[in-house]
């Protein structure tokens, strides 16, 4: 399904799982706040390592306690490992429950268009308007995603060439104009 090799973490390791494995983009997309891009997709290699696998089945049914303490081994998969440890057990349930365990049923059971794959990711646990349209962004950017309509669905982080998000990062020097990006954005946000 991966058109290409995803670099977003600078870990090869971390990003070769990202790349290969559909539940880790999911869960590194979903940790993708309140810490940087590349600490949030470097969790779900964490939880791998820690875990010895990672399995949307085993995920959701580990013990809530000892999945926080996974979360907190140094380094933490997150700066909130309560919270963040609880979101990924609910987005493993749903992705178990709902999707039988593939997290890339989400958006390629049935073939759905690029708004039935957003309305499919805003189902999930965590998933607001503005993350589901990054991961679709991501998706159809970097990999393979070929929904008719996911542009349309993702926007504005879809657009040809945009550098808002994670979905623009394909290398150091991208990351780098990402982080000015957003950090202009941010700064216009304030004054207005």
């Amino acid at each position: 399904m991966t058109t290409r090799e995803l670099h977003i973490t600078g870990d090869a390791d971390a990003d070769r799982l990202l790349s290969e494995d559909p539940l880790a983009l999911l869960i590194g997309m979903l940790l993708d706040q309140q810490v940087t891009m590349e600490t949030a997709f470097a969790g779900p290699a964490k939880i791998r390592d820690r875990m010895g696998s990672l399995d949307a089945a085993t995920i959701a049914a580990a013990e809530p306690d000892a999945f926080v303490e996974l979360f907190k081994q140094s380094p933490a998969v997150h700066r909130f490992p309560g919270s963040m440890a609880g979101r990924v057990q609910a987005v493993c349930a749903a992705v178990r429950d709902d999707w039988d365990g593939d997290a890339a049923a989400i958006w390629t059971r049935g073939e759905p268009d690029g708004a039935e794959a957003y309305r499919r990711l805003r189902t999930l646990p965590g998933f607001g308007e503005q993350k589901a349209k990054i991961f679709l962004a991501l998706l159809g950017k970097q990999y393979g995603l070929t929904a008719e309509g996911w542009r349309e669905a993702s926007a504005p982080y879809g657009s040809e060439g945009s550098l808002m998000s994670v979905a623009d990062i394909v290398d150091a020097e991208s990351l780098g104009r990402v982080r000015e990006a957003k950090k202009a954005a941010k700064a216009a946000a304030k004054k207005g």
